[in-house]
């Protein structure tokens, strides 16, 4: 037998060798992945703990008006989506920090309403992709202490710090995101009172209750083996990420507002921390960000704790107003 022929095939012993070594489970449990198309090393991905589904998203959500709702208190940090011509929407962090992605539709629009606890991070996607609308799960594995989404179409897994597809049919494309923002229950509703709010799931959980208490005052993330950020910054500290710049949110609180790279950061008191104490309505102020462009509308941001912002873009810029 010829050397390279030999060669090839030890390398593909070798190769296929790797991948059963990093993926034994996934390939039981994933027979429908396309494990060979991918932009992301396989042993950058890691198990949460929980099986696919076992955090269960949430599909075509119940609402009612902001004036109905008595359960949430008003410090309680929601998540609100306003598409241009439709009744804005809230969808309560009580209810993500259990679901962690919710698919809806709105004014026709299919979307996805995201949030990773881990990260602190808050993100909503438009659901098209090429004329398809998928629907998103919880897949129970984590990259870079983030959610690993999937599509049950075509069963790619999704970054949901980024919108990109990783591993799959669709890896490399990347969502569409929409603007949308954190902020308290107060706020919304002093702002929307005949707003829409997403109603509670019709599933066993103790909504309002954190079970990551004390998560972001810890030293580490869970489950990240990453570099730190650089600059001294704490990796569970906030900051306001913008495209592939991160603005500390200490910095931000104590102007109040930034005007810098074409968009203005308000900051303003009144939310509390989903991931401080057990109860979400009695966690610590960190306040609440709106992101806008000289026009005076909304930006797609994301406020995330440091350690994910450096992971994901190791060459963003930090805005540190030195």
């Amino acid at each position: 037998m010829k050397p390279l022929v030999v060669a090839l095939g030890l390398a593909a012993t070798l190769l296929a060798a790797s991948l059963a070594a990093q993926s034994p489970r996934w390939v039981g449990d994933w027979p429908n992945t396309d494990f060979d198309t991918r932009t992301v090393d396989l042993s950058e991905i890691r198990s949460g703990g929980v099986p696919r589904d076992g955090i269960p998203s949430v599909e075509n959500p119940a609402f009612l008006r902001a004036s109905q709702e008595t359960r949430l208190e008003g410090a309680e940090p929601v998540v609100t989506l306003a598409l241009p011509g439709e009744t804005p929407r809230a969808y309560p962090i009580r209810y993500l920090t259990w679901h962690e992605i919710v698919n809806d539709t709105v004014g026709g629009r299919p979307v996805a309403v995201t949030f990773c606890p881990l990260c602190n991070s808050a993100l909503a996607f438009d659901r098209r992709v090429g004329g398809r609308v998928l629907e998103f799960g919880v897949s129970g594995n984590l990259r870079n202490s983030d959610l690993v989404m999937y599509d049950r179409q075509t069963e790619s897994w999704w970054q949901q710090a980024t919108g990109e597809g990783i591993v799959g049919e669709m890896a490399g494309v990347e969502l569409t995101e929409i603007p949308i923002w954190m902020e308290s229950w107060d706020s919304f509703r002093s702002a929307h009172p005949e707003g829409l709010v997403m109603d509670e799931p019709d599933a066993r959980r103790p909504y309002g209750r954190n079970p990551y208490v004390g998560y972001d005052s810890a030293a580490r993330p869970f489950l990240y083996a990453g570099e730190d950020p650089p600059h001294g910054i704490e990796p569970l500290a906030r900051v306001v990420r913008v495209g592939e710049r991160a603005w500390p949110l200490e910095r931000l609180a104590r102007a109040g507002q930034i005007t810098e790279g074409g968009v203005t950061i308000s900051w303003a008191a009144g939310k509390a921390s989903a991931l401080d104490t057990a109860e979400i309505a009695e966690g610590r102020d960190v306040g609440q960000i709106r992101v806008r462009d000289g026009q005076g509308r909304d930006v797609v941001h994301d406020v995330m704790f440091a350690f994910a912002f450096h992971a994901f873009w190791p060459e963003g810029a930090w805005m540190l107003g030195n």
